[in-house]
């Protein structure tokens, strides 16, 4: 009976499942018929057992066997990971593009969790919830002034499509608290934060992720500035940090001609797999600029890439992060997977898009970051984020444009054809420390809250409010003696240094709470150096000698 019970266990452990699925892959894809029984996977299985089974003391079998795949990926690369049930769910969220909850786009501000806009036509707005309402209770469980994290808030307003919640609400203006039910349902998250017409027949739209809408999404956003005389666009992929590679296919055959390369994929066991337009993009014509900068990555990388490697429109901005490794999602049977580098991405002129990194070589023990992770430090330091000229590539990585012939390189990221350098005149200590503190946010949630109302009837377009709304002194005073309260210590220098960039955020994040992020991103891009760069390519002759040069400028 014992000997059956162990033989369960071992049929039953991750690990174990862990190895057979690997093995069977891999035997599938070699010709060696290389297996899950060789002299290394027994090893490993006899060690396991011998642990579980004759260890001195109890064990816990699925921390150790965690432990062990962790410690076997991070032999390998960055990308290679293992997640635990509760991770793989939060991580597939944003890109399925749906979860189950109450529906409320939300801040914390000051222990409370103050609502910014109930999602349209979901459940909270169904009940009566509105924008400024304070929910202070879920189920007759405080959550407001007990110290009570995000996450664990956010885990007793999400639940099971149809299951009900109680919430308790503070409403200005009203003396007792308000009590509503509200059934969940599913809730859309949106991977498009703005699309509007930036300048006549200029379009802008920027995409925050990939993911499973993503492509419905622009399609829509781009036929609607179509039928407003949109004749060119700005793509904004900036902090863009990738998602789904079908989502970046589908949007880079937006832009390209039927049979022209996307981007190809190839490993030591996967065969190259190369992925073509159709053809039946609605933008093939028209002048296009994508933005780009440090942290676009991944999936971003691949449309930016074919994007300048077909000759189809003009980068702008600074170089992308460099993540072109292909994982393969291997589901275990918990709920956990272990995302294993099976091949790399290859652009359509057969560049790299992965930037160099050590085997192995990840986050040490004592917390510190390697030099992979550090990358985007050194690139700063070395001077890249601020001068062209301190970028170098050998000769050894140059790659030419399909159409155009014109010179790109590879050895990690895409460096656009525009360089714009990071601006970094209006930022300071202070203004670093406000921030960080949210002295900014709550100055905004505070203003709002105080005068919704009167905002909305004085400004009942956007239009209006962009033209004629400024920061106040009043606003600003309340700012700094918020920051007082933080202990932030006042500079006046530095404080006047930001001044502009203070007063554009708040601006910026009050239209986001009275309309919408399309709204905060027509204020912000104000002052957005990529975004006015790309203007000023537009509306010149640059575009085209850009693609006719060849030269980076």
């Amino acid at each position: 009976m014992k000997q059956k019970n162990i033989i369960k266990s071992l049929a039953l452990d991750k690990a174990l499942f862990f190895i057979a699925i690997i093995g069977g892959v891999i035997s599938a894809q070699t010709a060696s018929g290389q297996n899950f029984g060789t002299d290394a996977s027994r090893k490993l299985q006899m060690a396991q057992f011998a642990i579980t089974n004759l260890y001195v003391d109890k064990v816990d079998e699925n921390k150790l066997v965690e432990e062990a795949i962790i410690k076997m990926l991070a032999q390998l690369d960055p990308h290679s990971t293992y997640s635990d049930a509760q991770e793989v769910k939060k991580m597939n969220e944003p890109l399925i593009g749906n979860f189950e909850g109450i529906g409320v786009q939300f801040n914390m501000v000051e222990d409370t969790l103050f609502v910014i806009q109930p999602v349209s036509n979901g459940p909270s707005e169904k009940v009566g919830i509105l924008a400024g309402d304070r929910i202070v209770a879920v189920n007759d469980t405080a959550i407001a002034g007990v110290k009570m994290s995000t996450e664990d808030i956010m885990s007793r307003l999400r639940g099971p499509k149809d299951s009900k919640v109680n919430l308790t609400i503070v409403r200005r203006g009203i003396k007792d608290p308000l009590h509503f039910k509200v059934v969940r349902d599913k809730i859309p998250i949106y991977s498009l934060d703005a699309s509007y017409m930036i300048q006549p027949k200029t379009g802008y739209i920027r995409i925050n992720r990939f993911g499973a809408t993503t492509a419905e999404e622009f399609n829509k956003s781009l036929k609607e500035l179509q039928k407003k005389g949109m004749k060119d666009l700005i793509l904004d992929l900036q902090g863009n940090g990738g998602g789904y590679l079908n989502a970046a296919i589908d949007l880079a055959n937006e832009f390209l001609e039927q049979k022209e390369l996307i981007v190809y994929t190839e490993g030591r066991n996967s065969q190259r797999s190369e992925f073509f337009a159709k053809g039946t993009g609605d933008f093939k014509k028209g002048k296009l600029i994508v933005l780009v900068d440090e942290f676009s990555a991944s999936a971003s990388e691949i449309v930016t890439g074919a994007i300048q490697d077909w000759d189809r429109g003009v980068v702008v901005g600074r170089r992308s992060f460099g993540k072109g490794l292909v994982q393969r999602p291997i589901d275990l049977p918990d709920g956990s997977m272990i995302r294993l580098t099976v091949a790399r991405y290859y652009t359509p002129a057969g560049r790299c898009i992965q930037k160099p990194y050590k085997a192995g070589e990840k986050e040490s023990e004592d917390g510190s970051f390697t030099s992979y992770n550090q990358d985007l430090i050194h690139r700063y330091n070395n001077g890249e984020m601020t001068s062209a000229d301190s970028i170098h590539f050998p000769d050894s990585l140059k790659c030419l444009t399909k159409k155009l012939k014109r010179v790109v390189y590879a050895g990690g990221g895409i460096m656009p054809d525009y360089f714009v350098p990071v601006d970094t005149t209006q930022y300071t200590v202070y203004h670093q420390n406000i921030a960080a503190k949210g002295v900014i946010l709550k100055t905004t949630m505070k203003f709002i809250e105080n005068n919704r109302k009167s905002l909305l009837a004085k400004y009942n377009k956007f239009e209006t409010y962009e033209k004629d709304f400024t920061i106040s002194e009043d606003i600003l005073k309340e700012m700094r003696e918020m920051a007082d309260k933080e202990k932030i210590t006042f500079d006046e220098k530095q404080y006047q240094q930001s001044l502009p960039l203070i007063k554009a955020q708040l601006k910026a994040l009050i239209a986001r709470d009275l309309w919408d992020m399309t709204e905060y991103f027509r204020i912000i891009n104000q002052s957005n150096p990529s975004v006015q760069r790309a203007l000023e390519i537009l509306s010149s002759t640059e575009y085209e000698n850009i693609l006719k040069s060849g030269k980076r400028l």
